[in-house]
């Protein structure tokens, strides 16, 4: 290769949010996810309204997977006049025709909400003024979408072709294979987009890729470690008994995609073996309800057990006990509940949706219980309940933080510092041409450990790379 390649990235450099590299082959532009920067509302305005390079100057781009981290600014680049395909796996196109349309609808809400309550103050008010896009723009990009099935070579620009792997992180997702050819030499630039675990419910385990030039990794997990999948099952069973005993709610802030599943299908399971404690559970999330029904639709993303499984429980998304919520009054309804009950909500780091209402009204009562099942990232409400914060603000006002907080870490969907160094390993005894590891999505801290390790056990040239770096590729 010589210098007309390069890689710059321009989002989740050291950090866990915005996913957005950019690979420039020979001028033209390929983008690797266009994601929503995710933190305090008047940090995050300006740094997702401008991109840092020009949208109508992208040729295409490729999307790893629709968790709104890594998708969620695709409409503002074609509101930019992004005018290329995007392309994403068929399971992906789905999710993000109803994720992008619920995440500009929660703009638009939130931008109301804003307006009334500075009118309200009399004062002139912070951060956006306007969503940054509309459900229109969510449309739009939709339509853009382009869908290839895993395994099936297509072409992101001249002599640029790319491949989907599966990433076993959640439905759909997928790290992109980038062969770039040169005469008779192919070079294969890597994006490994979210790593998932082994053995999680419902998905296939990560495939990892082979005959790798550069890799672009994930850390989000790199100097932490998970507790055992198998007792993700058990620890919630034993979290809904204790706290049910005292006559409290479980609340959950969980991600609409994937992990929501993820504990319905673990509830089902307990709610069958008969373990399940008598209390009712309420998804209250319209879109994690939507997203369950593409879950339905997209079966040849399961792992063998669970089309075993389904085979012989027609709905392992489904039980006796397990109400979903769409209405708006029949949420607020819940929170009048004066008996044991849990509730699954998004979103699933707290910051907008129906689970700041369920928060402010079960936060200060010790019987309660937070229960969060995926990771909060620096920043986020999500982050500073499980620090423990003895205040933490909701709707601009501030709560006690009395309920209990549990955090289970079996559930996490993301590989731990363990399986990201076992899928380097693997990558690097695959590959005899591996030149150098770029980590991205993680936080300075864990990324550095993970990049030690890399380097001392591994032999790997490894870089972490900061916002707006660009690194050429060279031969």
């Amino acid at each position: 290769m010589n210098l007309h390649s390069s890689i710059t990235f321009h989002g989740a450099a050291r950090s866990t949010t915005g996913s957005r590299h950019l690979l420039a082959v020979d001028g033209k532009q390929i983008l690797l996810d266009c994601g929503l920067y995710q933190g305090r509302r008047k940090d995050t305005y300006e740094r997702n309204l401008r991109f840092g390079f020009d949208p109508a100057s992208i040729h295409s781009v490729v999307l790893s997977h629709a968790h709104i981290d890594h998708s969620g600014n695709l409409p503002n680049l074609v509101k930019q006049d992004f005018g290329g395909p995007i392309h994403c796996t068929p399971a992906t196109g789905d999710l993000c025709r109803v994720m992008l349309r619920d995440s500009a609808f929660i703009q638009e809400k939130d931008v109301e909400w804003l307006t009334r309550r500075h009118r309200k103050r009399r004062r002139p008010g912070d951060g956006a003024v306007e969503p940054l896009y509309t459900i229109e723009d969510a449309e739009a990009c939709v339509k853009a979408m382009r869908t290839v099935h895993y395994h099936n070579a297509f072409e992101v620009a001249e002599d640029v072709e790319a491949i989907f792997y599966d990433a076993g992180h959640i439905l759909g997702s997928a790290s992109i294979v980038l062969e770039i050819h040169r005469g008779e030499r192919t070079h294969r630039l890597v994006y490994s987009g979210d790593i998932g675990r082994k053995d999680l419910p419902l998905l296939r385990d990560p495939e990892i890729p082979y005959n790798v030039d550069w890799l672009i990794m994930e850390g989000t997990y790199g100097s932490r470690t998970h507790d055992s999948i198998t007792e993700a099952k058990e620890e919630l069973r034993s979290t809904i008994e204790r706290v049910a005993a005292r006559g409290g709610k479980i609340v959950v802030p969980s991600f609409s995609v994937e992990r929501t599943q993820e504990i319905v299908y673990y509830l089902n399971e307990l709610y069958n073996e008969g373990r399940l404690p008598p209390i009712p559970v309420y998804v209250d999330s319209p879109l994690a309800i939507n997203v369950t029904d593409i879950f339905r639709l997209h079966p040849e993303c399961f792992d063998h057990e669970t089309r075993e499984i389904v085979l012989h429980d027609r709905d392992p998304l489904g039980f006796g006990r397990l109400k979903y919520v769409r209405d708006v009054e029949e949420s607020k309804k819940i929170n009048q509940v004066v008996f044991p009950c849990m509730i699954i909500s998004a979103s699933g780091m707290c910051e907008a949706g129906r689970i700041l209402h369920h928060l402010r009204n079960s936060i200060e009562d010790p019987k309660n219980c937070v229960m969060f099942v995926g990771y909060q990232a620096e920043g986020t409400l999500g982050r500073k309940i499980v620090e423990r914060q003895s205040e933490v603000n909701i709707f601009g006002e501030p709560h006690r933080l009395r309920a209990e907080v549990v955090t289970l870490n079996t559930m996490s969907g993301h590989a731990d510092t363990n399986d990201l160094f076992d899928y380097a390993r693997v990558v690097k005894e695959a590959s005899p041409r591996l030149k150098k590891v770029f980590l991205v999505h993680g936080e300075e801290k864990g990324l550095a450990f993970l990049a030690r390790r890399f380097r001392e056990e591994l032999g790997l040239d490894v870089t972490m790379p900061r916002l707006g770096e660009r690194h050429v590729l060279e031969d």
